[in-house]
């Protein structure tokens, strides 16, 4: 029986990071580590800081990882890659070069028996309600906004991206990420605590975006977990077929 992994948040190729070579190839020798043991790796969004497809142009940079993950995919190891509000604009070439199937939206998923929903989280968490974060959501996802920017040389619109992507980094960095809330205020749970009253049956609501490890039994028989991020924690989760681990990756270390 094999595993299937979960990791999100690696923000490769932010400019508000030190030492991102370092940091991709970290992550290239953790799926390199996982790569027999894998039936399927999920990527829960925000793999890269800022990702914009041209119809012939992609971004510079990544080939570690781009070339380990299909890699993977050539191995027979389904690669399941999620857009995240850092890498929403996403087009085909991760599909076709890469081998990775493409979510665009939240799904849910049956692994060994149990139902698994999937998502980053932007637009789930409560404070991503506020108009202006919706506004911005609403023109990073229109058709007619994507295809004026793909008028502009990539030279300034990849500048753009990763300059507007440093900058909200920074005011993390600054004013430090927000804590665990609890479960009354933190969106994601509430959100996962909402939908369960529908949908019952989910036994696990797995979420990046919001840079926590976290774990919370919401029922008997359904937990929610935020998968952390992959610049400073190196957190992921894995499941054996009939248990969920939280663990953090340690070079060296790794057993599951």
């Amino acid at each position: 029986m094999k595993n299937y992994y979960f990791i999100s948040d690696a923000h490769l190729g932010s400019r508000a990071l030190k030492h991102n070579r370092t940091q991709e190839r970290r992550l290239v020798r953790f799926l390199d580590s996982i790569k027999d043991k894998a039936e399927a790796i999920f990527m829960l969004g925000d793999m890269f800081d800022f990702w914009f497809e041209y119809t012939d142009v992609v971004p510079k940079g990544f080939t570690r990882f781009l070339g380990k993950v299909s890699e993977l995919t050539d191995a027979g190891v389904e690669v399941h890659f999620f857009c995240g509000n850092h890498d929403m604009w996403c087009g085909d070439y991760l599909e076709h070069e890469c081998g990775v199937i493409l979510h665009r939206e939240a799904c849910t998923i049956e692994l060994c028996g149990k139902l698994f929903y999937l998502a980053h989280g932007h637009q789930l968490d409560h404070r991503d309600h506020k108009w202006l974060v919706q506004f911005m959501y609403a023109c990073f996802e229109s058709r007619m906004l994507r295809t004026l920017a793909r008028a502009i040389h990539p030279h300034w619109f990849m500048n753009f991206g990763l300059n507007w992507a440093k900058h909200s980094r920074e005011r993390h960095s600054i004013g430090g990420e927000l804590p665990y809330q609890g479960e009354e205020k933190e969106g994601l749970v509430r959100y996962a605590k909402e939908y369960l009253t529908s949908h019952p049956t989910i036994n696990y609501f797995l979420f990046g975006h919001r840079h926590l490890h976290l774990d919370v039994a919401l029922t008997q028989e359904s937990r929610m977990m935020v998968l952390g991020e992959w610049y400073s924690l190196f957190t992921y989760a894995v499941f054996d077929g009939e248990h969920m681990f939280l663990d953090n990756y340690v070079e060296g270390e790794t057993q599951l």
